[in-house]
């Protein structure tokens, strides 16, 4: 149940999707892979909304290249781990939410306990290969995942349901080529938020999700 507190704090929210949608959100576990451009939108709009218990996985550190997109690490966190980081801006976002925070790399031997019991999964990774390896653990738990990737002004999300959709290696097969690429931090923001808000759609049920769909968005013309 939620709190007279609760109320109060989500109160502009609850007008639209009702008190029973708000309590869907306080019981939901989220856990969110990669605390880095992608993840720090996220994890920032599901904590506000009220997600109840968030779990973020990253074994990287904060380094002066993150700052110009990875919006929870500031200049002071230079050097620390990355889901401390995040984890201490987000409690002092939203103190009456648990955040776990995980310094770890997802693994094909680690990955299925990570997101065992998880509600949804959060693929806001840089990679291919942890990509693929957090797909594999959503189809052995059938957790939805949504995933999401920028390059430069452009961006994609789907919303990927075992038993009902396409996996992540069922759209790309193979992983594109190249391990860095350029980023510019509205982008990041952009397709974060377009994750949350499938997050958001997934766990309240209201709303269209991308299923079997995928939103491509093109920065340069502001089209999709």
């Amino acid at each position: 149940m939620l709190t007279d507190r609760e109320i109060q704090r989500y109160s502009r929210q609850i007008a639209f999707i009702g008190e029973e949608n708000q309590e869907r959100l306080k019981s939901a576990h989220v856990v969110i892979a990669g605390a880095g451009g992608l993840g720090c939108p996220v994890a920032i709009y599901l904590a506000a909304a009220g997600v109840g218990h968030i779990t973020i996985i990253d074994r990287d550190r904060v380094d002066l290249t993150n700052l110009n997109r990875q919006i929870l690490h500031w200049e002071r966190d230079i050097g620390r781990e990355k889901s401390r980081s995040a984890r201490d801006k987000l409690n002092q976002l939203n103190p009456e939410i648990v955040i776990d925070a995980v310094t770890v790399a997802a693994s094909g031997e680690n990955a299925a306990a990570l997101t065992r019991g998880a509600s949804l999964i959060i693929d806001a990774l840089d990679n291919f290969d942890g990509r693929y390896i957090l797909n594999r653990a959503a189809l052995v738990h059938t957790i939805p995942c949504i995933h999401g990737a920028v390059c430069g002004y452009d961006g994609h999300v789907t919303t990927i349901v075992p038993g009902e959709t396409a996996c992540l290696q069922c759209i790309f097969p193979e992983p594109p080529a190249g391990s860095e690429f350029p980023v510019i931090g509205t982008t990041a923001g952009i397709i974060g938020i377009l994750q949350a808000h499938e997050a958001i759609k997934y766990i309240t049920g209201r709303g269209e999700l991308l299923k079997n769909r995928l939103l491509l968005w093109d920065g340069r013309g502001s089209t999709i």
